[in-house]
């Protein structure tokens, strides 16, 4: 690999992150018009990386080509957010009773400590580091389940949810009942108990799923 195309490949890596960080936060708001000019100038990183960051973008969902235009943030609409509720399901039920069993206890005694995390409600400021560490737990669950696969779907389904948990961490006060629902989940997991382990984590998306919604139709009478 040549010097160059090295080069062109790390700045492509960069311009991927910066963008799609600034779309999960909603910096990069869903429905907003983006020219790849503007990104570039933005960036600081040229219009080659930056092509190739919206193209990889764009077959994972989070833009949407305009033909001879440049690109659209994806927006968000209740179809997407219930299909990705059900993944969320379908992944996070599994991962959980997997990693009651391969988590080791120091695995999962160090889950427990990163369960402790809150946000303060109307404090904009605390809302990225709050949904970082959500992210970041969920995560963790899926390592102890040992399966690397498990755990790229868990991130990038946490990645399309961020977005709409920016939008709605604003709603309404939350902190406390899901700083308690992560650390009786961890616990649950210490106890090697799958069976409930699975409840709290089936019922902590389906009330994550209730804020959401709340959220989007809030959004959407407001508009």
């Amino acid at each position: 690999m040549t010097m160059k195309k090295q080069k062109n490949d790390l700045l492509s890596s960069q311009a991927y992150r910066f963008i799609k960080d600034d779309i999960v936060s909603c910096s990069l708001a869903p429905g907003q018009f983006i020219a790849q000019m503007d990104l570039a100038d933005h960036y600081q990183v040229g219009l080659t990386p930056v092509r190739e960051a919206l193209r990889q973008l764009a077959q994972e969902g989070f833009v949407q080509p305009i033909p001879r235009m440049g690109y659209i943030v994806s927006t968000i609409t209740e179809r997407d957010v219930q299909e990705i509720y059900e993944m969320r399901i379908i992944l996070e039920t599994s991962s959980v009773r997997l990693a009651a069993s391969r988590g080791t206890e120091v695995e999962i005694r160090s889950l427990l400590e990163a369960a402790d995390f809150s946000y303060v409600f109307k404090e904009l400021g605390s809302y990225s580091q709050f949904l970082a560490q959500n992210k970041a737990f969920h995560e963790k669950i899926a390592m102890l389940a040992k399966n690397r696969r498990l755990v790229q779907q868990i991130s990038r389904t946490m990645d399309e949810l961020t977005r709409v948990f920016h939008l709605g961490l604003d709603i309404r006060d939350s902190a406390e009942e899901m700083r308690n629902d992560h650390l009786s989940l961890a616990q649950a997991l210490l106890a090697r108990d799958a069976n409930l382990a699975e409840r709290m984590v089936r019922s902590e998306i389906l009330l994550s799923r209730e804020r959401v919604m709340e959220a989007l139709h809030t959004l959407s009478d407001n508009r």
